[in-house]
């Protein structure tokens, strides 16, 4: 009897170790990602042309193609970025930014835009003699930045002057004219048709790749306001090009080099 005794007892024990062990497996155990790895799949000529994706996006195609290639104004003749202080484009990009962000900005927030100020790298393309399309907009600006209006003093006025007498770039620009003496400097800085005042706050119209610093006009970032007029500079284009007949050449000039 003793030795049975002993073997119930190992037995309770080897019963207790088994459930353990049952209960610890059955327990949810943690997946961990411990490596990843990609590759790239080509998609082959053959694939790309096969009759199935060309019907499914054949009719987003179409509706696009037509939404582009639909005719909104004419242009009597070229207008093209040739210039060396300002170029037809440039005068007319700039003009009707001016315009349309001043529209908007007196309606919002009851003031005026003075300038416009944009770059002449923005300007991808040109408005050829004849029709203008919604497609001649995406190709004059693909970018998707947006309008805004920087509030500069007197100082970043100065500043931005000499920024464009540096670049030597036909940016586009109005609202401000002013001539270069033969010692590179500005004199006869007109606003609007008026002097520059130096206790004055002007609004300057331009784009927010240019504010946060693009083409170094860092000016910009010395503002002491900025409104976002969630606007697209292409979509001024296409507006634009909806509501006349006929693009007027904008030819006045707006920056005077003394010889």
């Amino acid at each position: 009897m003793v030795n049975l005794k002993k073997y119930n007892a190992l037995l309770r024990y080897f019963v207790l170790i088994l459930t353990v062990f049952s209960f610890l497996s059955c327990a949810e155990k943690k997946v961990y990602v411990s490596e990843i790895t990609g590759k790239q799949l080509p998609v082959s000529e053959t694939l790309s042309t096969t009759n199935s994706i060309e019907s499914f996006i054949e009719p987003y195609r179409k509706h696009i193609d037509e939404d582009l290639n639909t005719v909104l104004a004419y242009a009597p003749e070229n207008i093209d970025k040739k210039g060396e202080w300002q170029t037809k484009i440039g005068n007319l990009q700039s003009t009707i930014t001016l315009v349309a962000a001043n529209k908007m900005f007196q309606i919002r927030e009851n003031k005026e835009v003075n300038i416009c100020l944009l770059n002449n790298g923005g300007i991808r393309s040109v408005i050829n003699k004849g029709n203008v399309t919604t497609r001649t907009a995406f190709e004059l600006m693909p970018f998707e930045n947006n309008l805004v209006v920087v509030s500069l003093k007197c100082e970043q006025i100065l500043e931005m002057i000499d920024y464009i007498i540096k670049e030597k770039k036909p940016h586009p620009l109005a609202g401000l004219t002013f001539t270069i003496d033969k010692d590179n400097k500005s004199k006869n800085i007109l606003i609007q048709n008026q002097p520059l005042d130096e206790q004055k706050v002007y609004n300057i119209a331009t784009n927010d790749y240019l504010y946060n610093g693009g083409d170094n006009m860092n000016f910009f970032k010395k503002g002491i306001q900025i409104y976002d007029l969630d606007y697209k500079i292409r979509n001024i284009w296409v507006d634009y090009f909806k509501e006349i007949d006929t693009i007027p050449i904008v030819t006045d000039i707006r920056i005077v080099k003394e010889q």
